[in-house]
């Protein structure tokens, strides 16, 4: 086997959730995902299209007709981008390791800013680059990004640079300053970045396209620049295994060849669930993120009002990213809380040495009564210590 992947790390939040494997009475709040099924119009899609026996191939960058409905659905948010930039993935995890496999060579340096999902500093890592990592600065359970710090470890010699932003697992997310900065850094030094911006329908501030600020509002289709998405949390389709890449051009002959050496294509079924999802957007997404906020307004006050706790409003994505005064192992710590509080979060260290004491609470909830009755478990395990 080789190295790179004997070295890998195993999901720390798969080994919390082992840890209440059996036990219907954990309130679990572990995975990055909501407890609401995909709505019905997407499900009824997918089920005409089994019927009409929409069961064989399809073509490696997707449905001429769903990557029209994607480039349409970003079209009407960010700057016009033609269909034949989009590429058709087998979800966003699948569309983060193509992009990777697309631009990384063995020995290549990426850097990656963190806290953020452990997939994104690991894929690079298979393919036997070397990642360096700029961490994010807590300040009042606010995360923020040291630009100055950033632009110094990206330089030439720098390959790629991978964002999450809407950040996952804190919150974090740039700023549109920020990312011109950031635009103009890696075009001086040739440094492709790799967005991935699976949470921008996941934001809070007010904005007139109803998203968070994005690379594609500033970059032009040549740059240096590959935007990851999913169909996952705007659309409730997490087990559906969709998503989309935005491309340069020049990059989408080779990234259908990628594709078919990869997974072939995604299941026509699904894909018509995607362009049902995007029909339907409107009715569905802007209802999921006032539900979201209205869990993020129930569940980080009370958490907050904990002695010892430090935590802050996150501005997008679906998670509260709060720390314990006291506690040093977030591993530790979260399969205690399994065990002996029946409450189900992830530790800070899934996501970065820098989040160690951190927890990650998924507040994405159907009934928010969950999450108070969460906070509730998670006070009566501190008063018993």
């Amino acid at each position: 086997m080789r190295e790179a992947i004997r070295n890998l790390e195993a999901s720390k939040i798969r080994e919390v959730a082992n840890a209440g494997l059996g036990r219907d009475d954990v309130l679990a709040f572990w995975f990055g995902e909501s407890d609401e099924v995909t709505p019905e119009p997407i499900r009824q899609a997918a089920i005409e299209s089994l019927q009409r026996g929409e069961t064989f191939y399809a073509h490696n960058l997707g449905l001429p007709e769903l990557r029209q409905a994607v480039a349409s659905y970003m079209s009407a948010r960010h700057p016009v981008i033609d269909a034949g930039r989009i590429a058709i993935t087998s979800g966003g995890v699948n569309a983060l390791m193509l992009a990777v496999q697309a631009l990384v060579d063995a020995g290549d340096e990426v850097v990656a800013v963190t806290p953020v999902w452990p997939n994104l500093t690991a894929q690079p890592a298979i393919l036997g680059a070397v990642v360096r990592c700029v961490p994010l600065v807590p300040r009042a359970g606010q995360w923020t990004l040291d630009l100055e710090a950033l632009r110094a470890a990206v330089t030439p010699a720098t390959r790629l640079l991978i964002l999450n932003a809407p950040n996952n697992p804190t919150g974090w997310t740039l700023g549109r300053d920020e990312q011109r900065q950031i635009l103009d850094h890696c075009r001086a030094t040739g440094t492709w970045i790799l967005a991935d911006e699976v949470y921008e329908r996941l934001y809070y501030e007010p904005t007139p396209n109803g998203c968070a600020p994005s690379f594609l509002d500033l970059a032009a289709p040549d740059d240096r620049l590959v935007v990851a998405h999913s169909f996952s949390k705007s659309f409730l389709m997490t087990g559906w295994r969709l998503g989309w890449l935005v491309l340069p051009p020049a990059l989408v002959d080779a990234m259908g060849k990628l594709i078919e050496f990869n997974t072939s294509c995604a299941s026509v079924f699904t894909q018509r669930a995607g362009i049902a999802a995007l029909q339907h957007g409107d009715e569905i997404t802007p209802g999921v993120v006032a539900h979201l906020k209205a869990c993020r307004d129930t569940l980080v006050p009370l958490l907050a009002a904990i002695p010892g706790v430090e935590v802050a409003p996150a501005r997008g994505g679906m998670y509260a990213f709060f720390k314990l005064e006291g506690f040093g192992d977030s591993l530790a710590l979260a399969k205690r809380l399994v065990v002996e509080a029946g409450l189900g979060l992830a530790p800070g260290n899934a996501f970065a040495p820098e989040a160690q004491g951190w927890l990650r609470w998924c507040f994405a909830s159907k009934d928010p009564k969950r999450l108070v009755e969460g906070v509730d478990r998670l006070k009566r395990w501190l008063a018993a210590r």
